[in-house]
């Protein structure tokens, strides 16, 4: 509109501007960590189309891109941005946005002279592809387009590697999924939603915490969580809500980002303020939880085993009083340790009340103890019910062989959603099988996570689909607690498992099909370094660990330090460890 904004402008024909609600909340300064450009990346490929120029950027991850042209006045190019090819095409399908013209992307109408350059505002993107429709063949350079890769400024805490190069690459699109979704606090994915849902960051909270130095983000949202408790302490499916999510998309495991964030901080990062500051709404939301327990003393309100292997969404095979109840269990468990730390005697107490009336009624009612097996005979189910201790320690074995068949009879894939695919690696090698564990994690085929990187995968997905299943969102975290394995059981950083503080134990898987593995964490104490590399029939462990942390350094079963101890106190140094017997898989 030439001239609007000069003096003489006739301006007779606009109309007066309409009063909005005031925007609601409590002004606060942002203490969250700045969104920044992490990185520039060009193109791999251009391939001129009928209609435009189609970018393929090479990974899938998070940002907007800057444009650079040459064109005629007038001219408009549109920017469409995607994670999918179909037939050679971009295609938005899999994020639900097939049938509109306006999601995911920009529009720059050319001002015709000379080199112009625009970076889209106030918004970003989740793409590996970009369409430009308009773009001729002259003007579809390679440095016409420039992927602005943005997310947090979070810091790197840890890492992991491998003589594997999956699980290198597993590892590696695990960060990238991360850092995608982290607009200032975990979102599910960059390009559909972008929405703050809760059983997301929960599940992904401790191995963020193991990568990242995401707690003052963390903190920062747990005051928006706080804010979107509802009067009588129920919690919304995502957050910050304008009010949905109270009906549907929220329950236990959900609701646990309430406790699971604040507990998770301070067990890494020692951070007592996050306690403080949140401890009310946690007591406010397990007085709620009181009001949902059913007359057979179990609780079924919410979403359950998320995203099931082969499956759509909601179709899970695990029962909703089982995951429900199981994870309402560790809610007050957490919460309970939460109030110790403070000194709150009788919130603690409180805690534990609810917890083993719940504890009660699961073994009562979700365990068949003549055959050690959880309600609804899966993997799922089976799994959660031994690490959130359902079991008692003189029952878990039996219940772990009965988990151990669930898995061979599905010639050991995975058969779980995002709450049992967030705790089984875990199980199996807390009772030393790990090299199953592995195995199911990179075995070849579907369905397992090698499977994602067999089929081009450079973040994580959504759901575990067959080739040709409907696939949604192809950048999401809430799988990516593999990392947290990878740096604890293949690495053998355990720290501060105990809950004392200044504690750490190098305990290493040495998984047989590895010939070496490596990890480190920048603890609050200190940088913590776990080696292990394969020399002959033994193996060489090397640690680094800050001066004064208490623990041990514990080996696996079939290996031995030179002089026939298993066992030591933890320190820095160079250790020969042999082999003492064969290692089963």
């Amino acid at each position: 509109m030439p001239g609007w904004n000069e003096v003489g402008f006739d301006d007779s024909g606009w109309k007066n501007a309409q009063r909005a609600q005031a925007p609601t909340g409590t002004p606060r300064i942002c203490e969250a960590e700045p969104i920044v450009v992490a990185r520039e990346i060009s193109p791999v490929s251009v391939t001129m189309q009928e209609d435009g120029a189609l970018y393929d950027f090479g990974v899938n991850t998070a940002g907007v891109c800057r444009l650079k042209i040459q064109g005629k006045a007038g001219q408009v190019l549109s920017l469409y941005h995607g994670e999918v090819l179909v037939d050679g095409r971009l295609n938005r399908r899999n994020i639900s946005f097939s049938d509109n013209d306006y999601v995911q992307k920009d529009i720059y109408i050319c001002k015709g002279n000379g080199e112009e350059i625009y970076v889209p505002t106030f918004t970003y993107h989740g793409f590996r592809y970009v369409f430009v429709k308009g773009m001729t063949a002259q003007q579809a350079t390679s440095d016409a387009l420039t992927y602005l890769e943005m997310y947090s400024d979070l810091k790197e805490l840890g890492g992991f590697s491998c003589s594997d190069s999956i699980v290198n690459k597993l590892q590696e699109i695990t960060r990238r999924s991360d850092l995608a979704n982290f607009y200032y606090f975990p979102t599910d994915c960059p390009q559909r939603e972008k929405n703050g849902w809760t059983a997301d960051a929960a599940l992904s909270a401790e191995h963020m915490l193991l990568n990242l130095s995401a707690e003052v983000s963390f903190r920062e949202w747990m005051r928006n969580i706080c804010k979107a408790q509802a009067d009588n302490g129920a919690l919304p499916g995502i957050i910050p809500t304008g009010g949905w999510g109270f009906g549907w998309g929220n329950g236990p495991a959900w609701d646990c980002v309430l406790v699971y964030l604040p507990y998770f901080t301070y067990l890494y990062r020692g951070d007592r303020k996050i306690l403080e500051e949140n401890a009310h709404a946690i007591l406010r939301y397990l007085d709620y939880l009181t009001t949902q327990i059913r007359p057979d003393g179990l609780i079924a309100i919410g979403l359950g085993d998320w995203c099931p292997v082969g499956r759509s969404f909601d179709k899970y095979k695990a029962p909703l009083e089982l995951t429900d109840t199981v994870v309402s269990m560790d809610i007050c468990e957490k919460a309970a340790a939460i109030f110790d730390w403070l000194g709150r005697t009788e919130q603690k107490k409180f805690a534990q009340g609810i917890y083993a009336r719940l504890r009660t009624a699961a073994r009562e009612r979700l365990i068949d103890f003549s055959t050690m097996t959880a309600h609804g005979n899966c993997q799922t189910s089976q799994v959660m019910a031994i690490f959130y201790n359902v079991f008692e320690p003189a029952e878990k074995q039996a219940a772990f062989a009965r988990l151990l068949d669930l898995i061979y009879e599905r010639d050991n894939r995975m058969d779980v959603g995002v709450l049992g695919g967030r705790v089984l690696f875990h199980v199996l090698s807390s009772f030393g099988f790990s090299d199953l564990a592995y195995e199911m994690i990179t075995m070849p085929g579907y369905p397992s996570y090698a499977n994602w990187i067999e089929r081009g995968a450079t973040s994580l997905w959504e759901d575990f689909q067959p080739e040709g299943g409907s696939i949604a969102s192809l950048n999401h975290h809430f799988w990516g607690d593999i990392s947290h394995w990878f740096i604890r059981w293949l690495g053998g950083i355990h720290y501060n498992t105990h809950l004392l503080g200044n504690e750490v134990d190098i305990a290493p898987a040495f998984v047989e099909k590895l010939n070496h593995a490596e990890a480190y964490y920048i603890a609050p104490e200190g940088r913590i370094e776990a080696k292990w590399k394969r020399q002959g029939d033994g193996v060489i462990l090397s640690t680094v660990v800050p001066e004064g942390m208490n623990g041990y350094i514990r080996l696996p079963d079939g290996y031995e330090f030179e002089d026939g101890i298993k066992t030591i106190p933890v320190v820095s140094g160079e250790f020969n460890v042999k082999r003492t017997e064969s290692v089963l898989a």
